[in-house]
């Protein structure tokens, strides 16, 4: 049964651990609800990219696979979601990560649904350790899964891909255990207040994207 009848207004987040494809899924639906996508990662890896102050002070963080400081992201979504594109919704991808952001996000504004994607830990550890992402339009390649079709170029853009400092395996493996500590109570969270879907990921983008679909009530 579709959460929407009709889909015209929408505020969204995608839960799930690192490298269940919730930057891929938010993208796609980006595309077919036509709201913006709101990747605190992106946001993050923008500012470390400028030399900002707050990006020199999460790059530590970043690196290290922990989690940013609240006020530094809750201060990137705050400016974020009152751009004008956001008049019609978003989709928040990677926020919130801890029970005091989502507190917090609840006081800015109201959230229609929120999309957990559910994988095996093995999995996760596979893609992310294989992922490479275009250093000019955030395309993301899989090397085993989708991999792009010139090595190292991407197929969008042209642009360089890389493997991002925290997509190794002894960094992919403490994400997932600061994920379990701090992200995992925000399930319960959101199911105790009747906004939680679980996805199961699929077998590829396509069967998780028509889950999704299938939830908020567009066609695939």
């Amino acid at each position: 049964m579709h959460f929407f009848d009709v889909v015209d207004y929408m505020k969204l987040i995608i839960l799930g651990p690192p490298g269940a494809g919730k930057g891929t899924q938010a993208q796609m639906l980006e595309n077919k609800l036509g709201i913006p996508q709101i990747s605190t990662g992106d946001l993050l890896r923008k500012a470390v990219s400028d030399k900002t102050q707050l990006g020199k002070t999460a790059k530590v963080y970043m690196d290290s696979g922990k989690l940013v400081p609240d006020k530094l992201i809750i201060e990137l979504i705050r400016k974020r979601i009152k751009e004008l594109d956001c008049k019609n919704g978003y989709i928040l991808d990677g926020f919130p990560r801890t029970l005091s952001q989502a507190i917090t996000l609840e006081k800015l504004d109201n959230i229609d649904v929120v999309l957990n994607i559910v994988i095996e830990q093995e999995e996760i550890i596979n893609r992310l350790t294989s992922r490479r992402t275009c250093s000019e339009c955030r395309a993301i390649y899989n090397l085993e899964g989708k991999p792009p079709k010139v090595k190292g170029i991407c197929d969008v853009c042209g642009g360089k891909l890389y493997q991002r400092d925290d997509d190794n395996e002894k960094t992919v493996r403490k994400r997932l255990q600061t994920y379990k500590k701090q992200t995992e109570p925000l399930i319960k969270f959101y199911k105790e207040k009747g906004l939680l879907k679980n996805i199961q990921s699929g077998k590829n983008i396509d069967e998780t994207f028509g889950r999704i679909c299938n939830v908020v009530g567009c066609e695939t």
